[in-house]
């Protein structure tokens, strides 16, 4: 049995599925993130997994020197140092299938509570108030809805997208990205002359840091409704709110912020959050997109399958 440390929440279906597979495990979320190492040093461990209570450093990898695979439970690994596992020798598994189905839901409901102004108007009437020309919305169908990223996430918004009579386009740095019969695939330059909407799919790196900035949107024809499901730290969020100070933003729906711990917002986050929650045409929503009771379950059935592959090499 490969023996392997949770130290995060998980479905309570993993120690079956795991066992399944051969690995056994030490389902320890009770950890503080200041106690991990020692209990990584405590046992022969041969995996690891993890969501977000910890980087996953060279100083952690170092603990835990009999570790394989360290498995993050969801899409994203901007908390994990892949050049540090890649120098171990310890292999990376994560499960971007699990959630992609609940982004791609998520993602067409921000773009209808921003185009229908569903939040704006359930806020008002609650207060008494109605006002139905004054939130009189625009229709998807008919417009053309530009991807940055046509992974996972991007392919399953396309794929939603199809029954709004919409045009889908997407653009994606990686050249082994294709595109297929949800979404045709261009180049950066015409997504921008095409775009109504931008919904940004990209995973963080330090090179994507900021990807989404002044110049970037600036180079769009036309001014857009603006979404972000994938991580706040890709978007200039000061670019942000100028370009909806004056308007060449028609619209904004972030399920992430460039900081999501908010008692820690610097004085600048601080004061663009501010205007952020305070803008009529701003939906907000606490990094929820990927986070249902059907993929909270399903990302461990991916882990199970591909440690089944991994550990039977």
């Amino acid at each position: 049995m490969s023996l392997c440390l949770v130290i995060d929440e998980m479905h309570p279906n993993l120690p079956d599925l795991l066992q399944d597979v051969g690995v056994e495990l030490h389902y320890r979320p009770d950890l503080k993130a200041g106690e991990v190492p020692a209990a990584l040093a405590a046992h022969p461990y041969e995996g690891l997994i993890v969501r977000s209570k910890v980087r996953v450093t060279a100083d952690l990898l170092a603990q835990g020197p009999q570790l394989r695979y360290v498995c993050r439970a969801g899409a994203g690994v901007d908390n994990i140092d892949e050049d540090a596992l890649a120098a171990a020798g310890v292999t990376l598994l994560n499960a971007p299938e699990g959630n992609r189905d609940a982004v791609g839901e998520y993602a067409v409901g921000l773009l209808l509570a921003l185009l229908r102004n569903i939040v704006r108007a359930d806020r008002e009437v609650r207060a008494g108030e109605w006002k139905r020309e004054a939130n009189r919305g625009e229709e998807i169908g008919g417009k053309t809805i530009g991807l940055l990223g046509y992974g996972h996430m991007g392919n399953a918004f396309a794929k939603r997208l199809q029954a709004f009579d919409c045009t889908v386009l997407a653009f994606d740095h990686d050249p082994q990205v294709a595109g297929n019969h949800h979404a045709t695939l261009v180049s950066l330059a015409e997504l921008q002359a095409r775009a109504e909407v931008l919904s940004i799919h990209i995973p963080y790196s330090p090179a994507n840091h900021h990807f989404v900035n002044e110049e970037f949107l600036a180079g769009f024809r036309n001014a857009l409704w603006l979404l972000n499901t994938a991580r706040g730290e890709v978007l200039d969020h000061a670019a942000l709110v100028r370009r909806l100070q004056t308007g060449q933003l028609r619209g904004a729906a972030l399920d992430v912020l460039e900081n999501e711990k908010l008692a820690t917002l610097t004085s600048e986050q601080q004061a663009r959050f501010d205007y952020l929650r305070a803008a009529p045409n701003v939906v907000l929503s606490p990094h929820v997109g990927g986070w249902s009771f059907q993929s909270y379950e399903r990302i461990n059935h991916v882990l199970a399958r591909k440690l089944r592959e991994f550990l039977s090499q």
